[in-house]
């Protein structure tokens, strides 16, 4: 904040070295949902991040709030809520998504559509999201029909051992040798075996949180390459908002947080 002073510690440090310390990038860091789907029983609402229900347990199925605004379904039917829980549109559409882009898609009397944050309907065609970068920490080394990579930051260096290999622009490498995958660190050291059966990123979250498939069970990668929660699922959904779906084996839905706690019970 402009007009505060520097700590002491940076006063005594030299030009060079503090103008090298400020301008060091931040770890990349994910904001937390303010309100998470809690189910409890067969009826769905909204808990706060001590799992303490805020908005009542009155719907048949809720989705993550998503610039302030949710998806709620009751009976067969959908409408949207804001985030003190106040009806952003009626219960009436026979489909409904969540907001992406200020922009959620519905559908109603068999027209699909898009609306906007006031739940008016839209006319004019979105605007293309930009294409993401490729290969942003560094190149791909080829060699005898296998794959390495050469870090641009540092000099860590991946052997071309490898049959393939995908970045998730969170410092962090998918990588696969045969039909199983597992994950490398900016310093090119596994965080996860290469034992899995498949790494699922998302384009939408920036590659974070990818989902983990073993043996028909899915779990979810975190920040730092490992595993955010066991795999445990037999169904998982990227995240949205900071907030996942997963299922149970035994047929129990509800969402996760960016910590693995479960809100649902």
């Amino acid at each position: 904040m402009p007009g505060l002073p520097l700590p002491a510690f940076l006063v005594k440090l030299t030009p060079l070295l503090l103008a090298l310390l400020l301008a060091a990038p931040a770890p990349a860091q994910t904001t937390p949902a303010r309100l998470v789907p809690f189910r409890k029983g067969a009826k769905w609402g909204y808990a706060d991040q001590s799992r303490r229900i805020v908005l009542p347990l009155q719907y048949d199925e809720a989705g993550p709030f998503v610039q302030e605004l949710a998806w709620v379904r009751v009976g067969s039917l959908y409408g949207y809520i804001d985030g003190g829980g106040n009806p952003v549109t009626p219960i009436q559409f026979t489909k409904a998504g969540s907001f992406s882009h200020d922009r959620a898609t519905v559908e109603l009397a068999g027209e699909t559509f898009q609306i906007d944050g006031s739940g008016k309907r839209v006319t004019a065609p979105a605007e293309p999201e930009p294409e993401s970068e490729f290969l942003t920490q560094g190149d791909l080394l080829r060699q005898n029909g296998k794959v390495g990579f050469r870090f641009t930051v540092g000099q860590a260096v991946v052997p071309a051992i490898y049959d393939e290999i995908q970045e998730n622009y969170n410092g962090l490498l998918f990588v696969r040798q045969g039909q199983k995958w597992g994950v490398l660190n900016n310093k090119g050291k596994l965080t996860l075996p290469i034992e899995y059966d498949a790494i699922r990123a998302v384009e939408a979250n920036n590659f974070a949180f990818a989902i983990v498939e073993q043996q028909g069970l899915y779990g979810y990668l975190a920040e730092d390459g490992r595993l955010l929660v066991p795999l445990k699922y037999s169904a998982a959904e990227p995240f949205v908002a900071s907030v996942a779906r997963v299922t149970t084996p035994d047929g129990r839905s509800g969402y996760i947080d960016t910590r693995g706690r479960e809100y649902f019970e």
